[in-house]
């Protein structure tokens, strides 16, 4: 029997961006928790969102989660929330992944014991989906979420449209929370274009998505961010493997080329795997036979 420790990752999603006392008080719910690491977290001022990144045991984690998940039930109230981002709820999403001596198996499990204490604990409707998903269309976030918090609250009574555990209702302030397990998790990347142009960025954006016939594993929206000058193409990248980060980058440029514009450069938002930067740099300089053991910092990093 293995006694190597197991790591999970997890990505959650909370519907504050902009009141840094909210940000700092749910946040610090995975602060100084033993077998939990917070990494990073990311407020996103536009969005009105903040992603947070942390990698834990399976048992501290869990409740860290769970403990974070009821500040965000506490202090936001999805009646007064606006925002440019999807979302169904205060805690919008606490998404799982495999990270280090783990199956995804036992991720899809620990996330349905997350999903079950949600509701029991604080009356909060859930959602799964990913690999916990109760149908196709409920793996992918974007049908969840249509109509985001204030469409889905009318039609949430409907079979189709329903929460997977609790009443065919919204919670009154909290909305609901989706949770999920899956293989990997999405790389959050903005390319920055020139222009004033919100439509330029949009088009790309509808470009480079997959339900508009972009890449697959991309899904992306054309924004402007009020602290810059400048549109972006900000993208959700869900398998940076299949899909890499210089190939959405090179596209983006090429489609601004039309355009006569310029992009003036890029942003990963949070962490990304080292395999993921490994394969853009292998790209742009045409390297061969390139293993990642010739980066020195890799041996240190067990």
């Amino acid at each position: 029997m293995s006694t190597e420790k197991k790591y999970i990752l997890a990505v959650p999603n909370f519907s504050d961006g902009r009141r840094t006392e909210v940000i700092e008080a749910v946040v610090g719910e995975l602060r100084n928790k033993e077998g939990v690491k917070l990494v990073s977290y990311e407020p996103e001022h536009d969005f009105n969102r903040t992603v947070v990144t942390v990698i834990g045991e399976p048992a501290p984690l869990k409740e860290a989660l769970l403990s974070m998940a009821s500040k965000c039930y506490e202090l936001i109230n999805m009646e007064e929330q606006q925002g440019t981002h999807p979302r169904i709820g205060a805690q919008d999403t606490i998404p799982l992944f495999p990270f280090k001596n783990i199956t995804l198996e036992e991720c899809m499990a620990l996330a349905e014991e997350i999903g079950e204490e949600v509701y029991k604990r604080y009356d909060v409707p859930v959602y799964f989906s990913g690999g916990n998903a109760r149908c196709e269309e409920r793996k992918a976030l974007s049908f969840i979420r249509k109509g985001q918090y204030e469409g889905l609250k009318q039609v949430a009574h409907t079979d189709e449209r329903k929460p997977d555990i609790g009443p065919a209702a919204l919670h009154p302030t909290a909305g609901a929370t989706i949770v999920s397990a899956d293989l990997e998790g999405l790389t959050a990347y903005n390319v920055f274009l020139a222009t004033e142009d919100l439509e330029i960025a949009k088009t790309i954006a509808k470009g480079v998505r997959g339900p508009s016939g972009g890449f697959s594993t991309i899904r992306a929206v054309g924004i402007k961010f009020p602290e810059r000058s400048g549109v972006v193409v900000s993208m959700n990248m869900f398998d940076c493997g299949a899909t890499p980060l210089y190939r959405a980058f090179n596209f983006v440029k090429q489609e601004a080329s039309r355009y006569g514009v310029a992009v003036t450069g890029s942003e990963l938002v949070g962490p990304v795997k080292l395999d993921y930067l490994l394969n853009s740099l292998e790209f742009y300089l045409g390297l061969e036979n390139f293993r990642k053991e010739q980066i020195l910092e890799s041996h240190l990093m067990e």
